[in-house]
């Protein structure tokens, strides 16, 4: 009963999350052309518009935030002639709700969230395979699928991030690193997600695992023994697993939360687009930390496989990927001919220290890895799904 509950009350927040968005003619206003059906965009793909589905349309699952992801489709709708309609889920939602579909989906593309999910459809046989003409303009090998099953189109750095007010009247330090974190000190005072619901947890996880063990491997795995005896303190301290891996980032600037954990451009959108920009404060952890891949792929069985490959190439353009920081999403983008956020840069993230981040690991191992976790922490209402 519980599995159907959370279901059907997946199904209405995706009936309220979608949008509907359409066009008759085909957009050139950004300096592409049409000719016939053939349609040449400036930054560097065609599509032949003679092969979409006759009812032109397309749904869109979308792990980034819903302003940049409304804005996204609005803009292929609009380009290219068709209906797209998007729904809004976490990263786990998307791999739990695609897995249940099992080949059948809902969706025809992916856009956004972590790459956690997608390298587990992959694996799961629940993505096509697309070389995307666009690809050549992604020059590290780690933002795209060695095997084209997924693109990477934006990266976000993990951080801290604090509500000042708060931490001034507690009379707290404010975490430079990530030990400073299982400090007595901040006892109930910390918020962040949820690895059974976000990606953002489990790239915490993994960031966290791979620090501690320094090279060791077991069995094929890193070994998590420090990691676990970490995230049992810092479950001490932890107030709340948000849903979402952006829930501490919006309770921050409120005061509903002391110190989170998350992206730091989920933090500067609300500096920067909600106000809090004097209520906030930001800390990249001196030891360094890890950034997320944000990604697209085409899903297994989508019924408009012509028009999906459209979106991929179109989500792969400077157009697309330089939308988010117009519309709140501040992350630095991948690709060699996009403009990068100014908001971001100006915010010192482009300096910040990163790990040498083993994303092949985490490609096999996550899921051991939050077991491991959830066996080590209290498992109480903190973690409810739903």
């Amino acid at each position: 009963m519980k599995h159907v509950s959370r279901l059907m009350m997946l199904s209405a927040a995706m009936l309220m999350a979608m949008s509907l968005t359409a066009c008759g003619n085909t957009n050139t206003d950004d300096g592409g052309d049409i000719t016939d059906t053939i349609y040449k965009d400036a930054s560097g793909y065609s599509i032949d518009t003679s092969t979409f589905e006759s009812d032109k349309k397309l749904t869109v699952y979308g792990g980034c935030e819903e302003p940049y992801l409304k804005a996204v489709t609005a803009a292929f709708a609009k380009k290219f002639g068709v209906t797209c309609n998007y729904i809004r889920l976490s990263s786990g939602e998307i791999e739990t709700k695609i897995k249940e579909e099992n080949g059948n989906p809902s969706a025809d593309v992916l856009f956004g969230g972590t790459t956690d999910p997608y390298n587990a459809l992959k694996t799961a046989n629940l993505l096509e395979k697309y070389e995307a003409q666009r690809a050549s303009h992604i020059k590290e090998s780690y933002f795209k699928d060695s095997d084209h099953y997924w693109h990477g189109i934006y990266k976000g750095i993990l951080g801290f991030m604090y509500n000042k007010k708060r931490v001034s009247e507690l009379n707290l330090d404010v975490p430079q690193d990530w030990d400073d974190l299982i400090k007595d000190e901040y006892k109930g005072k910390i918020t962040w997600s949820n690895p059974s619901t976000a990606g953002t947890a489990k790239l915490v996880i993994n960031t966290v695992v791979q620090m501690k063990a320094a090279g060791k491997k077991v069995g094929g795995k890193y070994d998590d023994t420090a990691a676990m005896e970490y995230f049992k303190k810092l479950d001490a301290n932890t107030v709340e697993y948000t849903k979402s891996g952006s829930g501490a980032s919006k309770q921050v600037g409120k005061g509903e939360c002391v110190i989170g954990i998350g992206f730091l451009h989920d933090a500067i959108y609300q500096m920067v687009d909600q106000g809090y920009d004097q209520e906030i404060g930001i800390v990249s952890p001196s030891s360094g930390t890890a950034f997320e891949v944000g990604a697209t792929a085409i899903l297994k069985g989508a019924k408009h496989p012509n028009i999906a490959k459209a979106f991929e190439e179109f989500a792969l353009s400077p157009e697309c990927v330089e939308m988010g920081a117009n519309n709140g999403s501040y992350q630095f983008l991948v690709l060699d001919d996009a403009k990068q956020p100014q908001v971001a840069i100006n915010a010192g993230l482009s300096t910040i220290k990163t790990i040498d981040y083993d994303f092949d690991d985490a490609k096999t191992n996550t899921t051991n890895y939050v077991q491991d976790f959830l066996k080590n922490v209290n498992q109480d209402d903190r973690f409810k799904t739903a």
